[in-house]
């Protein structure tokens, strides 16, 4: 994708200071005012067209948030977010409804996210017909056959229920719901998670066959960092509401560039039990996105930290010249002051 975004071809989605707070807990008339969660607290971020940006983090650290305030799930508290040349947050429900269609959400529960009343076909023509892409039920049935063979089920399961599909079988059906409409941008929540590890690659194959195959543009949210990997272009690793680093696959695994960021990569299971390695340490557990630290968030959980990173908050920039083992990328950025403290450091 390195190419399209030199060739001026504009980001199919472009996403500036996004924040999503909630205010927890009931009014009071007296003592202090009600908590306010920081789920998002100024992401930004672009997705070309055709590009698979990964965002990723430990559970909390607000990815799900950001997906679901994209798709109108939850209401934005500030920032912008432009899709295909529109921007989307200020649109009403009648004028939101085209974009819905171009933008997709691909849920982490695979059992959840389907009515269990109704068979796979009602499932997968509801979508055809609220956008009017069916003219007929003749044409709703080939599409639905057409698109449930290219997710490895036989076309003659679409007047089952929810209830008769193992947990692998139903997140294929879930992703025929989203590829039935063709869309430009899908946004996968974990969809991996829920499954037995046994058929996790074959739906993460599925996956990226799919995306591959259709062009269309990708934000993949995960926790794991080993999963990432098989298909991402660019990564965005996220940490108690804000983006941390972001640089493209070879970038973030070969040359990490934030604490954590190399925190996530030696959680990492390695298959050769005589390769010793020695694990990044973190310091305590994460902070509240009720009550973010002042200056770097992740300060208190650093072993790097210094009385700087304790009082100002790091902006994202470009990694300076001579700590990265690459070359210099303009795409590869850090929100540290002291990179310099483990530039270099291997990941064994």
């Amino acid at each position: 994708m390195t190419g399209a975004r030199d060739s001026g071809v504009q980001p199919l989605l472009a996403v500036r200071d996004l924040k999503t707070h909630f205010t927890l807990g009931a009014p009071k008339p007296f003592g202090p005012g009600r908590s306010v969660l920081k789920a998002v607290d100024g992401v930004s971020f672009t997705i070309m067209p055709g590009e698979v940006l990964s965002l990723v983090g430990e559970s909390g650290c607000g990815k799900s948030t950001v997906g679901r305030t994209l798709t109108r799930l939850e209401t934005a508290s500030a920032g912008t977010a432009v899709l295909d040349g529109q921007s989307i947050l200020g649109l009403s429900r009648a004028r939101f409804r085209p974009y819905r269609r171009l933008m997709q959400m691909i849920f982490q529960d695979p059992f959840a996210s389907l009515n269990p009343r109704l068979t796979i076909e009602q499932t997968l023509s509801e979508p055809l017909r609220i956008h009017g892409l069916a003219g007929s039920r003749e044409e709703a049935r080939e599409r639905i056959s057409a698109i449930l063979a290219k997710v490895g089920l036989d076309p003659k399961v679409m007047t089952r229920y929810p209830h008769e599909f193992s947990g692998g079988q139903r997140q294929r059906i879930g992703i025929a719901r989203v590829m039935i409409l063709e869309p430009k941008l899908v946004i996968a929540d974990e969809p991996v998670s829920a499954l037995d590890v046994s058929i996790q690659a074959q739906v993460l194959n599925l996956i990226k066959t799919l995306q591959r195959d259709s062009g269309v543009a990708m934000l993949f949210i995960s926790h794991d960092l080993g999963v990432v990997r098989h298909i991402s272009d660019r990564i965005a690793v996220m940490y108690l509401g804000r983006i941390v680093e972001t640089g493209s696959k070879a970038e973030i695994f070969s040359s990490p560039s934030h604490p954590y960021t190399r925190l996530l990569l030696g959680s990492i299971p390695r298959p050769d039990p005589n390769r010793p390695r020695t694990r990044p340490k973190a310091l305590g557990e994460p902070a509240s996105a009720t009550a973010p630290p002042p200056g770097c968030a992740f300060h208190p959980r650093c072993p790097y930290a210094t009385e700087r990173c304790r009082n100002e908050a790091p902006e994202l920039g470009e990694i300076p010249a001579g700590h990265a083992r690459g070359p210099a990328s303009a795409t590869h950025r850090s929100a540290c002051h002291n990179i310099e403290a483990f530039a270099g450091l291997e990941i064994a």
